[in-house]
């Protein structure tokens, strides 16, 4: 991995017209059984406002070992984690929370049960869906969920939202396009820092991703690499994925 400085992404911060640059980060965190301390490092320097995380804890004392996370990072849990199959958010107190939902995926028999975590928020004049998640690594249920994730987007009732996870899926994969065909892949909108995600030792694949609805300008988007503050070391013993920050505007919300 490269130890080049990497160009800042815009600070977070609201505008006089009420938008909102928001900077969203995706995570794997392979239920934190790797160094919680490089991870939380890596979270912090990214200053996220929200944080999607998959693979959170979701077994014994979950709960406590995200609000662990939550705690080491200044962020504080939003919704997921055990309740949502894995998939979880955290937020800022930049954040208001106008309302959360954790949804359970169909499960298909021998494979492992698959959900999103969902939020609606608030940052300045500005209202954001957010969802978090894990797609399958069957090729035809992979499919059906991103069906369900564009469904679950389209039946928030806001204007604009942003989702993100490990899509188990490549580009040019058919569940990979389906997003992308429905929303706007950020890499592929406006490149920034590294884009390969799997694996830290090995970057060879890009499996993760951050997508937005139309009327949200992307501001960049990439794996933070030779961003201030974060290390190839930490990167690599975190976790087995490498994470994807975003800076995002989000407009207004209209006057009814």
């Amino acid at each position: 991995m490269s130890t080049s400085p990497t160009p800042a992404l815009p600070n977070s911060r609201t505008e006089p017209d009420g938008s909102a640059v928001v900077r969203v980060l995706s995570y794997n965190i392979r239920s934190m059984r790797d160094d919680v301390d490089a991870l939380a490092r890596v979270i912090s320097a990214c200053a996220p406002d929200l944080v999607l995380i998959q693979e959170a804890p979701r077994f014994f004392r979950w709960r406590k070992k995200l609000a662990r996370l939550a705690r080491a990072t200044d962020l504080v849990m939003l919704s997921g984690g055990g309740s949502a199959a894995g998939p979880a958010l955290l937020c800022s107190l930049r954040a208001t929370v106008e309302r959360t939902e954790d949804v359970l995926l169909p499960l298909t028999p021998g494979l492992h049960r698959r959900g999103f975590a969902t939020a609606v928020v608030r940052f300045g004049g500005a209202r954001l869906g957010v969802l978090s998640c894990h797609l399958s690594l069957q090729s035809q249920e992979r499919y059906e969920q991103s069906g369900m994730l564009l469904d679950q987007l389209a039946g928030m009732g806001v204007p604009h939202a942003v989702a993100g996870g490990d899509l188990n899926d490549r580009p040019d994969g058919r569940s990979f396009r389906r997003l992308a065909d429905g929303l706007r892949d950020c890499w592929a909108t406006a490149p920034w820092g590294g884009e390969q995600t799997s694996t830290p030792t090995d970057p060879h694949q890009r499996i993760d991703g951050i997508f937005a609805t139309e009327g949200i300008e992307i501001l960049g988007c990439g794996v933070p690499l030779g961003h201030a503050g974060v290390t190839d070391d930490d990167l690599r013993t975190a976790t087995d994925h490498l994470p994807v920050l975003a800076a995002l505007r989000v407009p207004p919300v209209s006057p009814s």
